[in-house]
Formats: structure tokens, C-alpha cells, sequence
């Protein structure tokens, strides 16, 4: 009886994973299909969207990256949104950027960020994401979680965007360069100063969850129209 009872917790404790905090997003190792649990990654996932031909871990793909894809600090549709390890996601994240709202919001299409129906491994196609980052260089940002159907509490840390462009094609150069910044308004900037209060927040929630959509995404198609 205390061997089989000695076998069951072992077997329990081998198996068991904690659940994420809230936006805690458990990913980042690169698998063409997903894991062993059929989950769908966000490296893959990435890749498949935006054409930028990077494998391994998501924290790897910045520095991947340099010498080969144009890289920077404003958001571009068709560029992943590369995220550093933080706190339980200790393999990084990475997006790819549907739509840039203005100077502080842009879209995200990505994988495994928030469980759905209580699964991992879901797409979330135009969900928000903010930049909270007090220079507004995109260093930090709050992301949409399914869960609580609004943004996330956690200040995610942001390496920067990959563009798809290689930097080693001579018609391509002028894109290496980081678009001129969209002017917020006076208004919207304001509504930064207190993020952290509640009303802000909601505001903010509010207004994702205004624009949140979940069609399919064609960023290639995109990328190749501009």
C-alpha cells in the first residue's frame, strides 16, 4: 500500500506543472508542430506568418536576428514583437504585429499566451497590446489575456521588433531604419501619467476590448502589398 501510494505521488509530482499567474505565458521553445501535449508554440507560429526564417528559443531570436533581419524599436505590421524572459516565462515570447493603432498600441497574432477553454496552445489573432514604457520606446508592454478579457497586470520587458526584411538586400536597406514615431495627443498621453490607477486601466480595457478581433490574419500578404 505505501509503495503504491510512495508511485502515485511521485508520478503526480513528475507531472505536475503550476499553473501561470495571470499573462504568465509559459513558451518560447521553438517546435514545428508543437510539444509533446500537441500544444502549438509561439516560435512556429511566428515564423509561419510574418516569413522571418528564425528557429530556436524565442529569447534567441533578437540576437538571431542581428547581421540578418533589420531590427528596432517601432512597431511595424508584419514584425515580431520579441520578449525577454520574465518571471515564469522563462523562454520568451514572440509575436508577430497585425495593425499599429498609434504610438503606444499596436495589434498582436500570436500563440500560447492565454489558455482558452482551459488550453494552452491557442491562436489569439488582433489582440492588444500597449506600450507602457515611461520613453515610450516599446521596452514594456501590457498584453490582452483571454481570461480576465482585458489587458494584462504585468509589464511584459520587449527586446524590440524583427522587420522582414533582409539586411543584406540593398533594395531593402532604407526599411532598417525605425519609422518616425506617431504624435500622441495630449489627451492620450495624459491617460498614461496614472496608468496604474483603476479608472485608466478600465479605460484602456475597455477600448481593447472594443477592437479585438479574432479573423484570420495574413501578414505576408500585407507585407508584400506595402
Amino acid at each position: 500500500m505505501r509503495v503504491t501510494l510512495a508511485l502515485t505521488l511521485a508520478a503526480l509530482a513528475l507531472g505536475y506543472v503550476p499553473a501561470p499567474a495571470l499573462a504568465d505565458a509559459v513558451d518560447g521553445y521553438d517546435d514545428v508542430a508543437g510539444d509533446a501535449q500537441g500544444y502549438l508554440q509561439c516560435v512556429p507560429y511566428a515564423r509561419e506568418v510574418t516569413g522571418i526564417q528564425i528557429y530556436g528559443d524565442a529569447w534567441t531570436w533578437w540576437d538571431q536576428a542581428a547581421g540578418r533581419y533589420a531590427r528596432g524599436h517601432t512597431p511595424r505590421v508584419g514584425a515580431v514583437m520579441a520578449f525577454e524572459p520574465y518571471g515564469n516565462m522563462r523562454l520568451g515570447h514572440v509575436a508577430a504585429v497585425s495593425q499599429v493603432i498609434d504610438s503606444r498600441t499596436v495589434l498582436l497574432s500570436h500563440a500560447n499566451w492565454s489558455p482558452i477553454d482551459g488550453r494552452r496552445g491557442q491562436i489569439e489573432n488582433n489582440v492588444e497590446a500597449v506600450d507602457v514604457s515611461p520613453a515610450n520606446d516599446w521596452s514594456e508592454v501590457r498584453v490582452w489575456y483571454a481570461p480576465i478579457d482585458g489587458l494584462g497586470t504585468t509589464a511584459w520587458p520587449v527586446a524590440g521588433f524583427i522587420y522582414p526584411n533582409r539586411v543584406n538586400s540593398p533594395a531593402l536597406q532604407i526599411a532598417s531604419a525605425d519609422a518616425p514615431a506617431i504624435t500622441p495627443s495630449r489627451a492620450f498621453l495624459k491617460a498614461f501619467d496614472n496608468f496604474e490607477s483603476a479608472p485608466a486601466r478600465e479605460q484602456l480595457t475597455a477600448t481593447a476590448r472594443d477592437r479585438k478581433r479574432r479573423g484570420p490574419v495574413d501578414l505576408l500578404a500585407q507585407v508584400a502589398s506595402n
